[in-house]
């Protein structure tokens, strides 16, 4: 239904997106998630060209919609879009924002359109709304009118730019209630959101996006249980992260030091945590320095709000081996680590040794 090739679009220097592929097919609910300012939105505008691409193509039921040849406007009817800000007009009564579109663009006659306009906001639970003006309404309703708006075009997709970003809490279910509906009657959906439990139940794709790039698409399942990229994976699990680079043997313990305390302070780790987090560290670089010649060390302190962990990860160049089965069964620091850790996983990646070590918050 929707094919996009290398699709790239900047904002004088600034590359947004860059060389995007990806096929959207008829009836898929996909979630577009990720931090902000990584491209989602920009993404949509440019598959109803409300921002104009800098370079590829996009096919809409094969046909080329950035060719000089193409009907936009009639191709852009296929692709209805829902705002954040909603976009309704406030002189107008909430039936003729239904109606004003299909009447004007559709040439349907009015009573026609009004017929259709009452069917729709019996559906998005608005009916008794019909005769009153959209700045009458709460922020949760002019969103279903939106909605409701959106569908009397009859368009074959909808996007969906953060429909629930501008409204409060209390509000934001009833939104959600419709597009799940929509889900179910098998409309093609594309959603921009950050309801992250959201997107995992109603969608069956989900595109994880960062630097202006699909980074990852799968399946709910995938992405949100078992993300195979590691931006993803911090991502979904709200990790927030603490990286040294050690490269001689005269680092400045302390320093070190002050600034893990400072990002377990930011976090609220309870202190116990803290010293073990401290005493882990140290013991791993003693037993470091015992058995390499030189030092280069990529040391991470990785606290998961999801899951309320802690994973320490200690990486370094070199042949495979991991620091705690090279050392002798019963040194003193290999106990002090395998004790205060809940688990403890050993890799060796791109000629890098991963040695990761997990602590729950207590």
């Amino acid at each position: 239904m929707i094919r996009v090739e290398h699709l790239e679009k900047k904002f004088g220097n600034l590359t947004v997106l860059k060389d995007i592929n990806v096929e959207i097919k008829k009836g898929e609910v996909i979630s577009i998630i990720g931090p902000s300012g990584t491209g989602k939105s920009t993404f949509l505008r440019c598959l109803n060209l409300l921002e104009t691409p800098t370079g590829g193509k996009i096919f809409i039921d094969e046909t080329d919609i950035l060719d000089k040849k193409t009907d936009v406007p009639k191709m852009r009817q296929k692709m209805g879009m829902v705002f954040q800000s909603f976009n309704l007009f406030n002189h107008l009564s909430v039936l003729d924002n239904l109606t004003i579109g299909p009447v004007k663009l559709l040439g349907k006659e009015k009573t026609e359109a009004e017929k259709r306009g009452m069917e729709l906001l019996k559906m998005v639970g608005l009916a008794e709304k019909a005769e009153s003006f959209a700045d009458e309404l709460s922020g949760g309703q002019k969103q279903r009118v939106a909605i409701a708006r959106c569908l009397s075009m009859d368009p074959e997709i909808i996007l969906f730019d953060e429909p629930t970003s501008a409204l409060d809490p209390t509000m934001v279910s009833e939104v959600l209630a419709v597009i799940r509906r929509l889900a179910r009657e098998g409309m093609t959906l594309a959603i921009v959101t950050h309801e992250m439990d959201f997107a995992k139940d109603v969608s069956n794709r989900v595109f994880y996006m960062d630097e202006g790039l699909i980074y990852e698409d799968g399946s709910p399942e995938q992405i949100f249980e078992n993300p195979k990229k590691e931006k993803t994976r911090a991502f979904i699990n709200r990790i927030r992260s603490f990286n040294y680079h050690i490269d001689s043997p005269d680092y400045d313990l302390y320093k070190m030091n002050a600034e893990i305390e400072q990002f377990c302070e930011k976090h609220v780790f309870p202190l116990k945590m803290v010293n073990d987090i401290l005493l882990i560290i140290e013991e791993l670089l003693v037993l470091y320095q015992s058995q390499s010649k030189t030092i280069n060390v990529d040391l991470r302190v990785a606290y998961s709000e999801k899951q309320d962990s802690v994973e320490i990860i200690f990486e370094s160049a070199g042949e495979e081996g991991n620091l705690l089965e090279k050392a002798e069964p019963d040194d003193i620091g290999v106990m002090i680590i395998k004790n205060k850790a809940e688990r403890i996983e050993f890799q060796y990646v791109d000629d890098r040794n991963k040695l990761s070590m997990f602590l729950k918050r207590k």
